[in-house]
């Protein structure tokens, strides 16, 4: 996400809205290719990118404090692109975790006798 905004800061401008539809393929490749086993860090590692990202694309003012009052408004105003994805890599991830394993399973847990 952080060279996302660093590609939507330089092609787009520092676009909140690019930035937003960029990041939802992002949480549906996330929960696609994390392990089986992490399936639950899923929806709690696309919030934290978007953030890390939004930090190059928020507009802020001079300094450090100026800086972080607009990535705290940008936080504000994006929220429906961050629920939004954290939902998409959720419901993958559910999806993901719900599905039986295969034949494998069957394999390394013969049925009881």
């Amino acid at each position: 996400m952080f060279a996302l905004g660093c590609v939507d800061a330089v092609l787009f401008g520092s676009s909140l809205t690019a930035y937003g539809v960029l990041f939802l393929p992002v949480c549906a490749l996330t929960a696609a290719w994390i392990r089986r086993g992490d399936l639950v860090t899923a929806p709690v590692v696309v919030p934290i990118a978007f953030t890390v990202g939004l930090a190059v694309v928020a507009d802020g003012g001079g300094g450090p404090a100026g800086r972080l009052m607009g990535l705290v408004t940008a936080l504000a105003t994006q929220a429906g692109w961050l629920y939004g994805g954290t939902l998409v890599a959720g419901a993958i991830a559910a999806v993901r975790g719900l599905r039986p394993a295969g034949r494998g399973a069957a394999y390394r847990h013969p049925p009881p006798v």
